[in-house]
């Protein structure tokens, strides 16, 4: 055949395809998700195979590996004890609370690893939902927000360095800067979950923190998120709630779900400058997880792959809980 191009020229051999390799992945994208307890007894998560969730011994123990393996963020998830929670989930902001106290025992013991929280009342309120529910089964806007910006500062004033509010009230990112900056924390950043849809990928991960809507006979409950996380039909929506938290004062950007919505982050990598994040979901991990222990997939290439893809797509970061397999078999390859 007469071609004068043959792209397969490029593909010949390791060290050509590594020449012109257009992402790479490595272990400081990934942000690692961990879930806390209050027992002293480290708990295997049924629905997330290798997932765990830790006490604070070892908790500290878990970080100081993800940092050896060269992961630099951790955020961090409570497992609530139910007799702590309430309909305005006021625990949130208890300075004494597992998160507070999980914060400020990593900073002790590895104070150069970025930690990110979880700003939303759904793992400390009985209803299960990320905001404050009224008499009619309202999820309230402006009446949560005023809880999270409490939340958010009790978790900087314990030394928290990235906030992330993943509740999706209205205008929860600009209130939390002002809170943030009228306390003395305007060093301390807001990663927030700017596009989070209201997706069937979150079940393992309301497993591991007991945290799903529960219907009760006080009142009527919303039985899903789907009035305040946004639609999985929309996509140009996820552009305007992008600009708001732009505006607003968030520094870091980040869709939820990742890899059912890898569209979602190369539109927002097209129309802002802020770091992107992808957060590969609960969900998504178990079908590896489960696959894989079939012996139907090969979990490493899976894992890889699905991880770079991510990175194709836009996003600077990686919110996974593979982040501990991904970053020791990044460190082999080298």
């Amino acid at each position: 055949m007469d071609l004068t191009y043959r792209p397969r020229r490029l593909r010949r051999s390791p060290a050509l395809r590594s020449m012109v390799r257009e992402n790479y992945l490595s272990a400081s994208d990934f942000i690692y998700p961990m879930f806390v307890h209050e027992t002293n007894e480290i708990e295997p998560i049924r629905a997330m195979p290798g997932a765990n969730r830790w006490s604070l011994n070892g908790l500290v123990r878990e970080v100081e590996r993800a940092w050896n393996l060269g992961i630099r963020c951790v955020v961090l998830f409570p497992k609530v004890n139910e007799s702590l929670k309430s309909e305005d989930g006021s625990e949130c902001f208890n300075p004494d609370g597992l998160i507070p106290r999980a914060i400020r025992l990593i900073k002790k013991e590895l104070p150069q690893m970025t930690v990110m929280t979880d700003v939303a009342l759904d793992p400390y309120s009985c209803d299960g939902h990320d905001g404050i529910v009224d008499s009619d089964g309202v999820v309230l806007n402006d009446e949560t927000i005023e809880q999270l910006c409490r939340q958010a500062v009790v978790q900087a004033d314990a030394g928290a360095d990235l906030i992330g509010p993943s509740d999706m009230m209205d205008g929860r990112v600009g209130a939390i800067r002002e809170a943030l900056d009228d306390d003395g924390y305007e060093h301390v950043g807001i990663i927030s979950y700017t596009a989070k849809y209201s997706s069937a990928y979150y079940g393992p991960f309301r497993e591991a923190l007991d945290s799903a809507p529960r219907l009760t006979s006080n009142k009527p409950i919303p039985k899903d998120k789907s009035t305040y996380q946004m639609d999985p039909a929309n996509s140009r929506e996820a552009i305007t709630e992008a600009q708001l938290d732009e505006q607003e004062g968030a520094d870091i950007l980040m869709v939820k779900p990742g890899l059912a919505y890898l569209d979602i982050i190369y539109r927002l990598r097209e129309e802002s400058q802020l770091p992107i994040a992808a957060y590969n979901v609960s969900g998504e991990y178990a079908m590896v997880k489960a696959a894989a222990e079939r012996g139907w997939i090969d979990e490493r290439s899976v894992v890889l792959e699905t991880l770079l893809s991510f990175k194709r797509s836009g996003a600077d970061l990686i919110l996974t809980y593979h982040a501990c397999d991904a970053a020791a078999w990044l460190n082999n390859d080298e």
